[in-house]
């Protein structure tokens, strides 16, 4: 079969639509199903974050509350030709004003999401981070990729790509635990969790395959809930089912990973990103562990993602109205 009639044999997977459905389209569709999500926007002062915002507020998925300087915030409205006369305006001075804000705003029940806008994405986590005054829960904070690939069948996640750096086994059972909540609670079903690793064999070696390893034992035991895991695996016998039958792997897992675990940051921000650049991928994404969802996104996400982002944010938020949520730390 050519490249090409794989692309095509993998589009024609589940209900019949021409073009195609695309993953992310389901995702918001779904969103739009739910009471839109009061959304604290934090310093929205450049055209994709604050157009991001407006598209998700048109979708009906979010209801904007956005948190910076007016002139400024009015000014790329203007520059952009987009109405914010409907949405709420805090008035703050610069962009570390607007994520002690916007944090204060979720602590007085304001908003059940936070939106990063234009400000650096280490400013606004140490806002949500702090000690005293942040988001923090029992929970780890990590951080999930939905990535859209159009030559896989399933939407992907990956995580932890951009929060964690080196993450321990302790903080390994949160980022499972995150994923597998936010896969569950937008509706997907009790995902399918491969955790990565460069050989699907246990080594000394290789740390990262004793916390595979350990992970799973730790679903077996109740600790991680929701899920089936296996690991350590590979990338390939993860995601390809021939690749694990010619490795003789047999899981309900192997070739057929909904949820990827990354051993460390580097390894999955070089993952997601060849998933961009080369399998031409969309990348919507989340951080969690925190009182409320954060949607992270970058300049150069394209409005489907954001809106995607906003899409898994709002049915996470969604599936935890009726929930007593995470202990706070």
């Amino acid at each position: 079969m050519t490249p090409e009639s794989e692309i095509g044999a993998i589009q024609a997977i589940g209900p019949a639509a021409s073009p195609p459905v695309s993953k992310y389209e389901r995702l918001i569709a779904r969103a739009k199903g739910v009471p839109a999500a009061k959304t604290v926007v934090v310093h929205p002062c450049d055209e994709s974050s604050l157009c991001g915002a407006a598209e998700a507020a048109k979708a009906g998925i979010i209801v904007p509350i956005l948190v910076g300087p007016p002139a400024k915030v009015n000014a790329v409205a203007r520059d952009c030709n987009v109405d914010i006369r409907d949405f709420e305006l805090v008035d703050v001075a610069h962009s570390e004003a607007a994520a002690a804000r916007g944090v204060e705003l979720i602590h007085e029940g304001k908003g059940e999401l936070l939106m990063k806008g234009s400000l650096h994405t280490d400013e606004l986590m140490r806002a949500v981070t702090a000690t005293s005054t942040g988001l923090r829960t029992a929970r780890r904070i990590s951080h999930v990729f939905v990535m859209d690939v159009p030559t896989h069948a399933e939407t992907l996640f990956l995580t932890d790509a951009a929060i964690n750096v080196f993450p321990d086994l302790d903080a390994k059972r949160d980022i499972v635990q995150n994923a597998v909540d936010l896969f569950s609670q937008v509706g997907l079903g009790v995902p399918r969790v491969a955790i990565l690793s460069a050989v699907e064999t246990v080594t000394a070696k290789i740390p990262s395959t004793i916390d595979a390893a350990a992970l799973c034992k730790m679903a077996d035991r109740g600790q991680i809930t929701g899920a089936i895991l296996d690991g350590p695996l590979a990338y390939d016998n993860a995601i390809d089912p021939e690749a694990a039958r010619i490795k003789g792997i047999q899981s309900a897992v192997a070739g057929n990973a909904q949820i990827l675990v990354v051993p460390n940051l580097e390894a999955g921000n070089m993952l997601a990103k060849n998933l961009v650049y080369m399998a031409k991928a969309d990348s919507a994404g989340i951080v969690l562990g925190a009182r409320v969802p954060i949607v992270l996104t970058s300049r150069a996400d394209s409005v489907r993602s954001r809106l995607a982002s906003c899409a898994a944010a709002v049915l996470y938020a969604n599936a935890r109205r009726n929930v007593t949520a995470v202990p706070e730390a």
